[in-house]
């Protein structure tokens, strides 16, 4: 971890898609800084594009999406994209929308299920603003769960068929083959990026464990200083890490790679 520079190489002078987890990596504690806005806002008047790409619900990726100064937000994991479209906010997936109700009521019977041999674990308070998710609560509204716990919960819901990953706050599960990875790479090809423009004129900020396929993917990847905590189970790592812990780090990172000349 110490060998990690926090320092931008020449090679982050072509980005100019800056994809980014939210949960403690533009948000910190619980609370949205405002160097994380200024950040974001001197992104997009340097003409470069942001994306927000989260496991949130559905109902706090429709705020960021209408009020923050992003281009788009790819919400749940990858289960639908939410993007301004000549002033007004579009909201749409792959599956249909009847069809992943379906599937969520399904697997939302089944996480509670596992969760009867955890009472003090709970869904998360914005679950009734998910389409697509069933999220478990391991600390944002509570003390933060114990890591074996979580991989437990994790591995029981793996063995139902669904999907599973955890960020910093949740444990966020569900049933269909979209993911940050997939959803993301589909929409910069949408966007008209090849393959090797992806890899090179585009980056990912993340924090937890459910960022580690997006750090796979993208070379230039960043971790804020929290990322410190899942160091160690990662299989993959951010090419650079940043001093500060979540928002602050984003900003930090943002006069980085705007410093770049």
């Amino acid at each position: 971890m110490n060998s990690v520079s926090n320092e931008l190489n020449q090679n982050w002078k072509k980005i100019d898609w800056v994809l980014t987890d939210v949960d403690d990596t533009l948000t910190w504690q619980g609370q949205l800084p405002p160097e994380t806005l200024i950040a974001l806002s001197k992104l997009r008047d340097s003409g470069k594009k942001v994306v927000a790409v989260t496991g949130a619900c559905a109902g706090w990726c429709d705020h960021i999406a209408q009020l923050w100064p992003v281009d788009a937000v790819l919400g749940e994991n990858g289960a639908f994209i939410m993007e301004k479209k000549n002033g007004y906010l579009t909201l749409r997936s792959d599956v249909p929308l009847p069809e992943i109700s379906a599937n969520q009521s399904k697997l939302k019977e089944q996480v509670l299920s596992i969760l009867s041999d955890y009472p003090d674990l709970s869904l998360t308070l914005d679950q009734s603003y998910r389409l697509c998710e069933v999220a478990i609560d391991i600390g944002q509204n509570r003390p933060k769960v114990d890591d074996a716990i979580i991989e437990e919960i994790v591995f029981k819901i793996h063995a139902l068929g669904a999907h599973a990953t955890a960020s910093s706050i949740h444990i966020n599960a569900w049933y269909g083959e979209h993911s940050k990875k997939a959803t993301s790479t589909a929409f910069l090809k949408e966007k008209g990026l090849s393959d090797q423009e992806i890899v090179e004129r585009s980056c990912y900020v993340g924090d937890s464990m459910n960022d580690q396929y997006m750090f796979e993917i993208l070379p230039n990847s960043v971790g804020v200083a929290n990322i410190q905590h899942y160091w160690d189970r990662l299989e993959h790592h951010p090419s650079v890490v940043m001093s500060e812990p979540g928002g602050y780090g984003f900003s930090e990172f943002v006069d980085k790679l705007l410093a770049l000349k």
